[in-house]
């Protein structure tokens, strides 16, 4: 693989007064003795105009966050990453590369889950280039190698896991961003290091179920949030009746059998699970008649 290198290069403007004053210098010299000199000086001083033109041509400038890619008839010089007015040999090439932070937002991409469910999901990643010669020389198009390889990450991260845990030791896309994001970073490094890019960060931006499934599926959760609500009601009724038994009985306020204490636990588990005010019902006689 070929990695970047530092080219050799000059402070712009010091070369570029020195040129302008060779050139100026020349100039006045071809001017001052055309009309005394022979023909062969007059070929000189055109040579030397023009070579003093072509040196003039080794001059760009370096923005910040910026690098230059050299090239010498194909060949790899290396890399300009100094900010200003440069010189270098006016033979080379000179590839502008950003090195600026930048961002990708990928389509939202149909796929399925780790259930087989069809989901939409896209996701966001920062990235920036470190090695211009990866970016340039390994790849065709680099900026085009994020885009479908981030692409790839996104699908291959959907499958991985499910949208949504049923249990609360699985992983999902829903209920562990954190760590899902994590991965998905560390899957879409790993697939950009070739082309000398880093992802700095990379999260999920859009995530939901399939349009043809999303109304099952919103009635699944409800279904899910009703049970989970209903067994923490029943959890915490229980608690309270065997607390108020255990009070009747270590106050000695009444001694209750099994039928009372059957009727009692039946009575408040009405009270206290149902969705509804309940109606009190005076009893008259005993619990016998």
């Amino acid at each position: 693989m070929i990695r970047e290198r530092e080219a050799t290069s000059v402070p712009g403007l010091a070369m570029f007064i020195v040129l302008l004053v060779a050139l100026g210098f020349t100039v006045y010299s071809l001017i001052s003795r055309q009309f005394g000199d022979s023909g062969g000086v007059i070929v000189a001083h055109a040579l030397a105009i023009a070579l003093e033109g072509v040196l003039l041509a080794g001059l760009f400038v370096v923005n910040p966050n910026e690098g230059r890619v050299m090239q010498f008839f194909g060949s790899y010089a290396g890399t300009v990453k100094t900010a200003g007015l440069r010189w270098a040999n006016p033979l080379f090439t000179k590839k502008r590369i950003s090195l600026r932070v930048r961002n990708f937002e990928s389509a939202r991409l149909k796929v399925n889950d780790n259930e087989g469910n069809p989901i939409e999901i896209a996701a966001v990643v920062v990235w920036r280039v470190v090695d211009t010669a990866e970016a340039v020389f390994e790849v065709d198009d680099y900026q085009n190698f994020v885009k479908v390889q981030t692409e790839a990450a996104v699908r291959n991260l959907a499958t991985s896991y499910k949208y949504d845990a049923h249990e609360e030791d699985q992983m999902s896309l829903r209920g562990n961003t954190a760590a899902v994001a994590e991965h998905l970073k560390t899957e879409v490094q790993d697939r950009l290091a070739k082309a000398g890019v880093e992802a700095m960060e990379a999260r999920i931006s859009h995530l939901a179920y399939a349009p043809e499934i999303a109304q099952a599926m919103l009635q699944r959760q409800q279904a899910g949030a009703i049970i989970a609500a209903r067994q923490r009601i029943v959890e915490g009724a229980v608690g309270m009746v065997q607390m108020a038994l255990d009070m009747l009985s270590q106050r000695e306020i009444l001694e209750l059998d099994n039928e009372r204490k059957a009727a009692m636990v039946s009575n408040l588990l009405v009270v206290l699970c149902g969705e509804r005010s309940t109606q009190p019902v005076i009893n008259t006689g005993t619990i016998y008649q």
